[in-house]
């Protein structure tokens, strides 16, 4: 993973004003600043709503509608397990379970020793689901020592962080 920068305004101002001359710039402005800054920060949504010359509400709206933008700088590390319906009939919804139970760590109940598990719905590899994604890499057919070991791996490069 790509080290995330600290909010730097100026950064910020850069990454919109590169943007602003694409056919519907927001989703691009608003996925450069989470990938740059690992979250968007507040700050942001005024200076996009100034240069797309847009109201703050459009922008905080489509901010806050798309789950995968984060508002605050991420405690940890994610791993994003799949439960649509191809995960859940390779058996999705008793791995997530057994996970809960094994770790303590409660999917989309935030950041638990330095990990946030949170559910998607579909990342493209139903055939050998269950699937997890971590780090732009999908994991396949998990089992519970596999994403035991994932949790694992998050963990440590979250605190090596």
């Amino acid at each position: 993973m790509e080290t995330q920068l600290s909010w730097d305004e100026s950064r910020a101002q850069d990454i919109i004003a590169s943007k602003t001359g694409l056919e519907g710039p927001l989703l691009p402005i608003l996925h450069e600043l989470q990938e740059t800054f690992g979250y968007v920060d507040a700050r942001a949504v005024g200076l996009i709503a100034g240069a797309l010359n847009v109201s703050r509400a459009e922008v905080f709206g489509t901010l806050s509608f798309y789950k995968d933008f984060k508002r605050q700088k991420p405690l940890g590390r994610t791993i994003k397990l799949c439960r649509a319906e191809a995960c859940q009939a390779r058996g999705a919804e008793d791995l997530a379970e057994r996970f809960e139970q094994a770790t303590g760590c409660r999917i989309d109940g935030g950041f638990h020793g330095g990990v946030e598990v949170e559910t998607v719905y579909c990342l493209g590899n139903c055939a050998l689901g269950p699937n997890a994604l971590y780090d732009g890499e999908i994991f396949g057919a998990l089992t519970d020592e596999a994403l035991a070991a994932l949790h694992a791996r998050a963990a440590r490069e979250g605190a090596a962080r």
